[in-house]
């Protein structure tokens, strides 16, 4: 009987949602970058807001044109991505870089991964969501768990990257979606 409930069981409801503090202390992957890293820059911190109102899981970005091999990469390119943004109206980077992420609710890793994945597709700017993850057998897991592919491993990190082109019939319901004026 138990088995069948699970069955009807609804899925919990998220809302991805910019946060602009959070406890780095708290990040089990790179708790040695301040605040100030994480939010200058163009960088951004994502935050899974769940039905209770808590943040189930939290995910940080640096946004740049190329695919980072270290931290410092990743500093410089999005510093350098920030530069060009001035030219095209504040729009920055072509690459969504995830560079570290937890849960702090069972399961809610995975339930950013998907929210994550939407909102890049979503954009008119961003063209891929690649990781810049530690070199750990829990992170690889993960990344491939979720469906990204393994893009390249460098001296101290590892590169996953998630494919976020539309599929042919998502290109169709944009096209009508823009012809029947809905948003």
């Amino acid at each position: 009987m138990k088995r069948i409930l699970n069955k009807f069981k609804r899925s919990p409801k998220f809302d991805l949602i910019e946060l602009t503090d959070i406890d780095v202390n708290e990040d089990p992957v790179r708790p040695e970058l301040d605040l100030s890293f994480r939010t200058k820059h163009g960088r951004k911190i994502y935050g899974l807001k769940d039905e209770d109102g808590d943040i189930a899981a939290i995910m940080c970005f640096a946004f740049t044109n190329e695919v980072p091999k270290s931290i410092e990469d990743m500093n410089l390119l999005s510093i350098d991505a920030e530069g060009q943004s001035i030219h095209r109206a504040g729009v920055q980077g072509t690459i969504a870089i995830a560079y570290t992420v937890w849960a702090k609710k069972k399961g809610a890793g995975k339930h950013m991964v998907n929210e994550v994945y939407k909102m890049i597709k979503d954009s008119h700017h961003l063209n891929r969501l690649v990781t810049l993850s530690p070199l750990t057998d829990m992170a690889r897991n993960f990344h491939l768990k979720n469906g990204a592919e393994e893009l390249q491993v460098n001296d101290t990190t590892q590169n996953f990257e998630y494919n976020v082109t539309l599929e042919e019939w998502e290109k169709y319901l944009e096209k009508a979606k823009k012809f029947f004026k809905i948003k």
